[in-house]
């Protein structure tokens, strides 16, 4: 039987950079992917993704300052260019559910740079949005826009430069921990690791329900749509912001990037499905609430041009998961909650860690498998 340091389960953003922490390392280490790498049936594919500080909890605050140092790292190390900064803008409804005084506490707290602006104050930078009275809006000048697909690739190369052993088309089939490690069962056979990373994201209980370990999620077909402006230059990165709307309904978008589009999305759209029945169709009632929000906030966004879908698993109240089960100390899972790659240099550094050191040098207290799993 093949014997590694540490096997890992999963090739999207969170495995693919465990496995170039791993290998950075000097660790053996294999990654094993059950599709074709850069497979398009997660939640790791596509173009652009936000990258930001701005949270209304300190904890993630915290994280994403490591982050944005493990993403300079790894554009560095590699010579690509991953990460574009617009600057962005939070914009909260006073008699919504999230509360901007949340982010500024939370922002302070960790001493990032931010904005409070009035309606006046934002249509006065960006006449593009049309905001009504009741908003407040927290700037961050830090945030911007990751290239997803890119970094995914630029891990995996890399990996694979510091000796990782990457299969795709391998399906792990179940996990055998003994004392020793783990037993990873595959399509292609056996594998002997010494650690296993979960990262599985909605097809993570497929392997933790038979050892007693269920992370309950809730797993729904999500959906980005592109829309066409009359005027893309208005939209253009040097002038206009990464955007987040936190309401009953989220929404949250981007400047152009790479084309004279604007890309916009609602964040949980609740359009549950699994893994094994997801349609990949995009559903039309939530083009059509998309693109009457848009019309808005975001007047001249122009009609929709094209909609992709990806993956969510949610675990409870969105939180991060990191850390090694408690029943299976060998087996450590990486769950980002579908709100995750922004982080994703610095929680495949983390994850490299609990394998490789048994702790982080990040603070993973509130982010324990103990305190997600059902009881």
């Amino acid at each position: 039987m093949e014997s590694f340091e540490v096997a890992v389960v999963g090739m999207g953003a969170l495995g693919s950079a465990a496995t170039y922490h791993l290998a950075r390392r000097g660790a053996k280490v294999v990654a094993l992917e059950q599709y074709e790498l850069g497979h398009v049936r997660g939640a790791s594919h596509d173009t652009s993704r936000i990258v930001r500080t701005s949270y209304g909890s300190s904890a993630y605050v915290r994280l994403a300052q490591s982050a944005y140092k493990d993403w300079a790292d790894l554009e560095a190390e590699s010579g690509e260019r991953l990460l574009t900064i617009t600057g962005g803008v939070i914009l909260i409804p006073s008699d919504g559910p999230y509360s901007a005084s949340d982010f500024t506490t939370a922002l302070t707290e960790c001493d990032v740079p931010h904005e409070l602006l009035s309606p006046a104050e934002v249509q006065a930078r960006w006449p593009q949005f049309r905001v009504p009275e009741n908003v407040e809006t927290v700037y961050t000048a830090d945030t911007g826009i990751a290239h997803a697909a890119r970094t995914v690739a630029t891990l995996q190369m890399r990996a694979r430069v510091h000796g990782a052993d990457i299969r795709d088309r391998t399906a792990v089939e179940s996990l055998t921990p003994d004392g020793d490690g783990v037993i990873v069962h595959t399509s292609n056979g056996d594998i002997r690791a010494g650690k296993v990373i979960l990262a599985t994201d909605a097809w993570t209980n497929t392997l933790l329900d038979p050892l007693g370990a269920t992370i309950p999620l809730d797993i729904m077909q999500e959906q980005v749509s592109y829309f066409r402006p009359a005027e893309p230059e208005n939209y253009d990165r040097s002038v206009f912001p990464v955007w987040i709307w936190e309401d009953d309904q989220c929404y949250y978008g981007f400047p152009t990037y790479g084309e004279p589009t604007i890309k916009a999305a609602r964040d949980v759209s609740e359009n549950r499905m699994t893994p094994e029945n997801r349609s990949f169709v995009p559903s039309p009632e939530l083009i059509e609430q998309l693109t009457g929000f848009m019309h808005d906030v975001i007047p001249g966004s122009g009609p929709e041009l094209r909609t992709v879908t990806c993956q969510y698993a949610l675990t409870k109240d969105r939180r991060f998961v990191l850390s090694a089960l408690p029943q299976h100390p060998d087996i450590i899972v990486g769950l980002a909650a579908g709100h995750g790659f922004k982080f994703t240099p610095a929680l495949g550094r983390v994850l490299a860690e609990l394998a490789l050191d048994g702790e982080s040098t990040d603070d993973l207290s509130e982010f324990a498998a103990a305190d997600s799993m059902a009881v």
